[in-house]
């Protein structure tokens, strides 16, 4: 077994997720995986993300990608006796060539609604849109790089005006399995830290910051998530879930 720092040298290298055809996610170079768990403000509006439980460290696993495993977040064949279809047909356009922008005083959005799957962090205090054309301001200002940054899809990235440049949390290569107890359901894999991710096919997907991968199997966007986990009421089995 490596040391945590020989381990973080080879995520930097060689941290990647091959995704196979009509079965699981193959995650390599020893990406971290933990569960991070959705909490809300006063209003109900997710606001922040609460530190779950840390699997241990290994250098190749196979993630669910079907949603019915026995095992999830792990593989078990499920897939193969199930004949999960896991076709994918999300875009591969790079994604500033699809953004609309939405401009403020001291910052610019960029969103591709193509990429939601209704997490709901830029509901918050009016809206990301509301903040961003009032960013002016100190609060609103903060509010709406917090919101984009904790976007899972990366649909949203907020952007400092002079000099142009993306504002991004600083995450290495890691993979969290978001849980949304408040609709009480689990929500997608979180790939963070500018991960490759590679087709079926064998093309590589543009790699981002901030992906959002399907994990329920029903998914209108395959790989990536589009919120149908909340539709069918998914859970990986989390009895804090199934209990509620």
């Amino acid at each position: 077994m490596p040391t945590e720092k020989q381990a973080k040298k080879g995520r930097e290298k060689d941290a990647r997720i091959q995704v196979s055809e009509n079965g699981p996610y193959i995650v390599s170079g020893w990406i971290p995986l933990t569960k991070l768990t959705i909490s809300t403000d006063v209003e109900g509006y997710p606001q922040s993300y609460v530190v779950g439980e840390e699997y241990p460290l290994d250098e190749t696993y196979a993630l669910c990608r079907c949603g019915q495993s026995k095992s999830k977040p792990f593989c078990d064949g499920t897939h193969a006796k199930k004949r999960f279809d896991g076709t994918e047909i999300a875009s591969r356009v790079p994604y500033l060539t699809r953004v609309r922008k939405i401009d403020g005083p001291d910052l610019k959005l960029t969103d591709a609604p193509d990429l939601c799957n209704h997490a709901g962090f830029c509901l918050r205090a009016s809206g990301i849109g509301n903040l961003t054309r009032s960013s002016d301001d100190a609060e609103a200002k903060r509010l709406a790089i917090e919101e984009a940054g904790n976007c899972t899809s990366g649909r949203l990235v907020a952007w400092h005006k002079e000099p142009e440049k993306p504002i991004e949390p600083e995450f290495e290569p890691s993979i969290a399995l978001v849980e949304e107890p408040h609709k009480g359901c689990s929500g997608p894999l979180w790939v963070r830290g500018n991960v490759l991710i590679t087709s079926s096919d064998g093309d590589a997907y543009e790699v981002r910051n901030r992906v959002a991968l399907c994990r329920c199997g029903a998914s209108s966007n395959k790989p990536f998530c589009d919120g149908s986990h909340m539709v069918i009421r998914f859970t990986d089995g989390d009895s804090s879930l199934e209990n509620r």
